[in-house]
């Protein structure tokens, strides 16, 4: 039986602890270490859970008054989610380093021998925090390149999209849900509070190959490239629905779930666009991918556009296979008629 068997097999309602533990044999160099750290990191995201779920009792909302390093305001739940997230994986053990959208420089967790780094956005979406709308977090994991006992360093993380180990996502809404990869499909959690426990409720998740959804801010409209104009035109004369909840998980486990594509492009503000590649569109690529999708920059496959630097951006187009070669189409289409 296959791996693949093995999880269709898997009854709803198999721990996150349990399902991991069952197919820790499918982990890449699986001596244990991946699957602690995926403990850690859910660990967190329980932690998370409850600060957020407390926002509007105690005072944890609004902004901070400063910025983080691709010069955003910071929430104060940004911070609470960071330094959740970093305890944990430092404490766990099997981190060596850290990058956040919330440092400018990788954090040494002091674990030196640990065979991975990770890169996170502790709490995507942070702008919604006030008003109670679906929140994030995005993380993806890589082996590292340098000799364990030494120092981490940039490398590390600049691996390209290809060499992730695993990558996952946190969605804090009506439910929280954890949907993470490791190369072997792509299967989602339900934290059921009361037992504190995470519970296989979305196994084998794979993306209805069409859709008629499709999600990008409007706003920003005036400031699109003419080829993504045309393919919006393309998907309202369709009357397809219109959905952006302007919170990148929220946006994307619904159209995973349902069908749909998700763009953010390039516009005169942001001409590199405005997603960070290593800590959101690397890690959303790799699970759309292994639910049978597709990601591009709108040139080409996200995961193999060549990252620089660790807070790189990138334009997004992601989302069900048949959707996304047809918005690079009409790209591709336009590109030439401009030449």
């Amino acid at each position: 039986m296959t791996f693949l068997d093995e999880t269709i097999a898997l009854p709803v309602g198999v721990t996150l602890d349990r399902f991991i533990k069952r197919n820790q044999e499918a982990f890449p160099f699986a001596t244990g270490e991946l699957s602690q750290l995926l403990r850690d990191i859910a660990l967190a995201a329980k932690i998370v859970n409850r600060e957020i779920n407390k926002a509007g009792l105690v005072d944890v909302t609004g902004a901070i008054g400063t910025s983080n390093i691709q010069g955003e305001a910071q929430q104060k739940l940004d911070m609470i989610a960071h330094i959740r997230f970093m305890r944990a994986l430092r404490n766990g053990g099997e981190v060596a380093g850290i990058v956040s959208e919330e440092e400018e420089n990788i954090v040494l967790t002091g674990n030196d021998e640990a065979k991975y780094v990770v890169a996170i956005d502790p709490l995507d979406g942070s702008s919604n925090i006030d008003v109670n709308v679906s929140i994030g977090t995005i993380f993806s994991i890589y082996r590292r390149l340098s000799a364990q006992g030494t120092k981490v360093n940039a490398n590390d993380f600049l691996q390209g999209g290809e060499a992730q180990v695993a990558a996952g996502y946190v969605l804090y809404g009506s439910s929280t849900v954890l949907v993470y990869t490791t190369g072997h499909g792509v299967n989602g959690f339900t934290y059921e509070s009361s037992l504190g426990e995470f519970f296989l409720s979305y196994p084998t998740i794979q993306i209805p190959e069409d859709g008629n959804l499709y999600s990008i801010n409007d706003g920003n409209m005036p400031d699109f490239p003419e080829a993504i104009l045309r393919y919006i035109d393309l998907c309202r004369n369709r009357r397809y629905s219109a959905r952006y909840i302007g919170s990148l998980v929220g946006d994307f486990h619904r159209n995973l779930l349902k069908g749909g594509i998700y763009f953010y492009p390039p516009t005169r503000k942001t001409p590199q666009g405005k997603l960070r590649l290593l800590y959101e569109c690397y890690p959303l690529a790799f699970i759309v991918e292994q639910a049978g999708g597709m990601a591009t920059d709108g040139k080409q496959r996200l995961l193999e556009v060549e990252i620089k630097n660790l807070h790189q951006r990138s334009p997004l187009c992601i989302g069900s296979s048949t959707m996304v070669k047809e918005a690079e189409q009409v790209y591709v289409e336009q590109s030439s008629m401009i030449q």
